[in-house]
C-alpha cells in the first residue's frame, strides 16, 4: 500500500466512522420511535382519505415522519448533554460519550428539519402553517422535563400533530375527527413514554429531571392503564363515526389485548420489562392500521 493508499484509507475510515456515529444520533438503530409517530399518521392518512390517501401526500408524511424523529433525537441529544451522562441507559449515545459535538448535533437537527420543511412546501397553506406548529413541539419537547412532570403529555403533542397535518394534507381542513385522534394519540404517547420513563425512573430521581412515572409514583400503572383506556375509546368513537365496521373493531381489540400485556409486563416495574411493554407498543399501532386498513379493504362487515 502507498503512502496515498493509506491516507485514503484513513479518510474512508474517518469519515465511515463519523457517519456511523450521526446514525447513532439520530437512532437509525432504533427505529422504535419512527414506528410509534408513523402509525398515527397512517391512521390519520387512511381515515382522511377514505382507504385512498393521495400517493404524494402518501410520501412525503412516511419521509416526514422520519426525518422528524431523526431531528428529534438530535435536538433532544442536544438538549440532554449534561443528563445523558449520568443515566445508565443513555451514556453511550454519541453526544454523551464525546463522539459527536454539540455543534454537530444542532447542525443535524436542523438540517434534517429543514429538509422536511422542505417537503411540507409540497402541501397546501394549512398544512404548511400547521408544520410550523408541530416544529415548534418537536423542537421544545427535550426541553420541557426540566419545569414539568407530564412531558410525555408534550410528547404525545409533538407526535400527535402529524395528525391534524394529515387530514389538511389529504382533504384542506382539520376535522372533529381528527382532534378526536389528536388526543388518542396524546393519550396513548403519554401511556407508552410513561412506561420509558419507569427504566429511567432511579436516575431521574438522582439528578433531578421530571417526568410522569416520578409524578404518579404507585399510580403508575393506573395513569398508564387510563391514557390506554382513553385512546381505545376514542379510536372507537372515531370508527363509529366513519362506520368502520368489525375489521376495525378486531383490529381495536387485539390492539387492547397487547395494552392488557403491557399492564402484565410492567406490573412489578422492572426496568427492562417495562422497556419490553414500551416496546410492545409498535403491536398496538400496528394492530390498529390493519384494522383501520382491512375495513377499507373489505368493506364494513
Amino acid at each position: 500500500m502507498t503512502v496515498d493508499d493509506g491516507g485514503q484509507a484513513g479518510t474512508s475510515g474517518r469519515l465511515a466512522s463519523r457517519l456511523h456515529a450521526y446514525g447513532l444520533l439520530i437512532r437509525f438503530n432504533r427505529p422504535i420511535g419512527t414506528l410509534l409517530l408513523l402509525w398515527p399518521t397512517l391512521w390519520a392518512l387512511w381515515i382522511a382519505g377514505r382507504g385512498h390517501p393521495d400517493a404524494e401526500v402518501f410520501l412525503v408524511f412516511v419521509a416526514g415522519v422520519f426525518l422528524m424523529r431523526s431531528a428529534g433525537c438530535a435536538i433532544n441529544d442536544f438538549a440532554d448533554r449534561d443528563i445523558d451522562p449520568h443515566v445508565r441507559r443513555t451514556r453511550e449515545r454519541p453526544l454523551a460519550a464525546g463522539r459527536v459535538s454539540p455543534r454537530e448535533a444542532l447542525a443535524i437537527a436542523m438540517l434534517l428539519a429543514f429538509v422536511a420543511f422542505l417537503l411540507v412546501l409540497r402541501m397546501n397553506g394549512l398544512t404548511i402553517g400547521l408544520s410550523l406548529i408541530g416544529g415548534f413541539l418537536a423542537a421544545s419537547y427535550p426541553f420541557v422535563k426540566r419545569f414539568t412532570h407530564l412531558p410525555q403529555f408534550y410528547l404525545g403533542a409533538a407526535f400527535g400533530w402529524s395528525v391534524p397535518m394529515a387530514f389538511a394534507a389529504q382533504t384542506g381542513s382539520v376535522p372533529v375527527i381528527a382532534w378526536l385522534m389528536f388526543f388518542a394519540v396524546v393519550a396513548w404517547a403519554a401511556a407508552y413514554d410513561t412506561m420509558y420513563a419507569m427504566v429511567d425512573r432511579e436516575d431521574d430521581l438522582r439528578i433531578g429531571v421530571r417526568s410522569t412515572a416520578i409524578l404518579f409514583g404507585r399510580g403508575d400503572r393506573l395513569a398508564v392503564g387510563v391514557c390506554q383506556g382513553i385512546t381505545l375509546l376514542l379510536m372507537y368513537w372515531i370508527g363509529s363515526i366513519v362506520e368502520l365496521g368489525a375489521w376495525f373493531v378486531a383490529g381495536l381489540l387485539a390492539a387492547a389485548g397487547t395494552a392488557i400485556w403491557q399492564q402484565w409486563l410492567i406490573r412489578h416495574r422492572q426496568p427492562e420489562a417495562c422497556f419490553r411493554a414500551f416496546l410492545n407498543n409498535n403491536q398496538f399501532g400496528l394492530l390498529l392500521f390493519c384494522g383501520i386498513l382491512l375495513s377499507y379493504v373489505f368493506g364494513p362487515v
